[in-house]
C-alpha cells in the first residue's frame, strides 16, 4: 500500500518550475555573495578561517580563488535552472556549497544548511525532464510526471523545518518579547518603518505571530481550504524578513516551496500553459525501490534526530552553543562578549596577552568572543602557530559573555590551559562554566 502511493505518478509542473527557480536562486546568491562584500568579508580578508570541527582542512583558495569559486557556482546554478546537464550541475552546485558551508562559521546560517539538504535532494529528483536544455537535445527523457515521493521529500524536510524553528521560540526571552526588542532595535533606522519596528505590540505581534507561522504553516498550505490565504500569509511573512532582516535569497526560496502545495493545474495555468496536464496516476515500482526507502528513511531519522541532540548536553543550548547548529534554532538570541587570550610559554614561563588584531577580521573577533568552540579552536591555532616558531605553549582564555542584554559572565575556566583539551563532540565540555553563576 504504502509503495503504491509513494510511486504514484502525479503531475511534475511544481518540480519543474521550481528547478527554474531553485537555479536562478543558487545563481544570485553566489554572485551576490561577490557583489555584497561577503566573500570578500568572510573567506578572502582573514587570514585563516573556522571551519567545522573536523574539516579544518577546507580553507578557502588564496588570492582571488573565492571569486572565481562564486562564479563558478553561480554557472552551475544557471545551468540548473535551464537544466542544462542537470544531475552534472546539481551535484557540482550542492558539492561546492556544501564545501563552503563547512569551511567558515563566522557567518554561520541555517539558511545555508537549508539549501546544502534542498540542493541534496534535488540530486535524485527528475526535475530536468521537462522545460530543459537536456530535454532538447535528447527528447526521449521528456516526461510529464513523476513519483508522489518526490513532492512528499520537500514537504516532509520543509515540516520537519519549521516545527522546529516553531518549538526553539518556546523560552522566556523569546517569549517575553526581549530578543526581538533588542533585534529591532537596530532597526530603527529604517525608512518608514524604523520607528514602528519599536513599538511593543509590534514585538509581540511577531513573537507569537512566528510561533504560529513556523507551526501551522505547512498544515495550513496541505489543507485545501485555509491554501489560499496561508499562502498570502507567506508572502507577507517572507517579504517582511526579506526586507527587515535582509536574509538573502532564503525568503524567496521560502517562497518557491509553495507550488508542492497547489494543484498542477493552478501551476500550469500560471508557469506552463503548453504543457499538458498529467492525470492518469500510472503506478511505477522501481527496482531501486528497497535502497530508495531505506536512504530516505535513515535521512529522515537524522534530520529528526539531530535538532534534539541538545537535550542530551548539560546545561542550556542558548549559553554553551552545544548542539546549536543543524538544529532550525534561528534568530533566537542576541550574544556579545569579549575574551582575553594568554599564552604561556611552558619552558621560559613568559605570559603574552594575544592581540586579537593580528589574527582575526571583526566578525572573527566577535565569535571568537561568544562560542565556545571557536575559542576552542582559536586556541588550537594559536598552539600551532607558536609551534611553529619553535614555542611550547599553554593557551587561557578570560571570557565573559552577555545573552539577550543580560549581565556579562564568565564563559570559560581561565585556569583551563584549553591548547591541550581535546574537543568533545557527543558530550558536555566540562571547562565551559555553568550559565547559572552566583
Amino acid at each position: 500500500m504504502l509503495s503504491k502511493w509513494l510511486f504514484k505518478h502525479i503531475d511534475n509542473s511544481a518540480l519543474i518550475v521550481f528547478r527554474i527557480i531553485f537555479g536562478a536562486l543558487c545563481f544570485l546568491e553566489s554572485v551576490g555573495a561577490i557583489f555584497t562584500g561577503w566573500v570578500k568579508r568572510t573567506l578572502v580578508e582573514p587570514e585563516f578561517t573556522f571551519s567545522f570541527i573536523g574539516f579544518e582542512w577546507l580553507q578557502p583558495l588564496p588570492g582571488h580563488g573565492m571569486y572565481y569559486y562564486y562564479v563558478l557556482m553561480g554557472v552551475f546554478g544557471l545551468l540548473i535552472m535551464v537544466g542544462y546537464k542537470y544531475r552534472l550541475s546539481i551535484i557540482s552546485f550542492t558539492l561546492m556549497w556544501t564545501a563552503t558551508y563547512l569551511m567558515q562559521k563566522s557567518s554561520y546560517n541555517n539558511h545555508y544548511y537549508l539549501l546544502i539538504l534542498i540542493s541534496s535532494i534535488m540530486v535524485i529528483l527528475p526535475a530536468h525532464k521537462y522545460a530543459s536544455i537536456d530535454v532538447k537535445l535528447n527528447p526521449e527523457i521528456k516526461s510529464f510526471s513523476m513519483p508522489q515521493w518526490c513532492k512528499w521529500v520537500i514537504v516532509l524536510q520543509l515540516f520537519i523545518v519549521y516545527t522546529y524553528a516553531s518549538i526553539a521560540k518556546f523560552y522566556p526571552d523569546w517569549l517575553d518579547t526581549t530578543f526581538v526588542e533588542l533585534l529591532m532595535k537596530s532597526k530603527k533606522d529604517y525608512v518608514l518603518v524604523g520607528n514602528l519596528l519599536q513599538q511593543k505590540w509590534v514585538h509581540y505581534i511577531l513573537v507569537y505571530g512566528g510561533i504560529l507561522f513556523d507551526g501551522l504553516i505547512v498544515p495550513l498550505l496541505l489543507y485545501k481550504p485555509t491554501r489560499k490565504y496561508a499562502f498570502i500569509v507567506s508572502v507577507f511573512f517572507h517579504l517582511f524578513n526579506s526586507f527587515v532582516l535582509q536574509i538573502g535569497i532564503f525568503p524567496y526560496l521560502s517562497l518557491a516551496f509553495a507550488l508542492f502545495f497547489f494543484e498542477s493545474k493552478t501551476i500550469n495555468k500560471l508557469f506552463l500553459k503548453r504543457k499538458p496536464l498529467y492525470v492518469d496516476e500510472e503506478v511505477i515500482i522501481p527496482k531501486l525501490k528497497t535502497p530508495l526507502f531505506i536512504v530516505f528513511s535513515i535521512y529522515f531519522l537524522i534530520q529528526i534526530g539531530l535538532p534534539l541532540r541538545h537535550h542530551f548536553f548539560e546545561d542550556n543550548v542558548l549559553w554553551t552553543e552545544e548542539g546549536h547548529r543543524l538544529s532550525w534554532r534561528m534568530m533566537l538570541r542576541a550574544k556579545s562578549g569579549y575574551a582575553t587570550y594568554r599564552v604561556n610559554n611552558k619552558t621560559t614561563g613568559k605570559s603574552t596577552v594575544v592581540k586579537l588584531d593580528d589574527y582575526l577580521s571583526e566578525k572573527q573577533k566577535r565569535t571568537a568572543s561568544t562560542k565556545p568552540d571557536i575559542i576552542w579552536q582559536f586556541a588550537q591555532k594559536l598552539k600551532q602557530k607558536f609551534s611553529e616558531e619553535g614555542q611550547d605553549v599553554a593557551v587561557f582564555v578570560d571570557c565573559k559573555v552577555s545573552i539577550n542584554g543580560k549581565p556579562y559572565k564568565p564563559l570559560i575556566k581561565p585556569e583551563i590551559d584549553l591548547a591541550s583539551v581535546e574537543w568533545q563532540a557527543l558530550k558536555h565540555s566540562p571547562w565551559i562554566l555553568p550559565s547559572k553563576q552566583e
